[in-house]
């Protein structure tokens, strides 16, 4: 990782909650709102926007850890601001704080910490993963 990451470098995602934002279950929309999920990919996606420029081109990073508190509603058509900002910086990667506003309106908050990986050891991690899920499901069926 490049040293231009630094602790107080921000991102930002903007977006405005449509309909396949809102919760739903069964593929039906429970609420008109904007839902957790919605909430949790914009604060990975901001957040990765705050690493992506300072990756060496042998690298790769990873999501390790998202948590949130989602604390308020935002209706269909409201426009969400997210942001994203480096809290903590280390040879391992990177922790943002996250946030999302709907205006003055804080709506949710939480922490996303993203691994930095050479993409060679990334590669051997999923190819792993990928014998170890069909080696499951070749024994299921034994």
């Amino acid at each position: 990782m490049k040293a231009t990451l630094q602790v107080g470098q921000c991102a930002e995602v903007t977006v405005t909650v449509t309909e396949d934002m809102c919760p739903a279950f069964d593929e039906v929309v429970v609420h008109p709102v904007y839902s957790t999920w919605s909430m949790a990919h914009h604060m990975e996606l901001a957040a990765r926007k705050v690493l992506a420029p300072h990756l060496e081109d042998e690298e790769e990073g990873i999501g390790a850890h998202l948590s949130i508190d989602h604390l308020a509603p935002a209706p269909i058509g409201h426009v969400i601001r997210v942001q994203a900002e480096a809290v903590q910086v280390d040879k391992d990667g990177v922790i943002c704080e996250v946030t999302a506003w709907d205006g003055d309106r804080l709506l949710g908050r939480g922490r996303q910490v993203q691994r930095v990986l050479p993409k060679s050891v990334l590669q051997r991690i999923i190819q792993r993963a990928s014998r170890h899920s069909s080696h499951a499901e070749t024994s299921e069926h034994d």
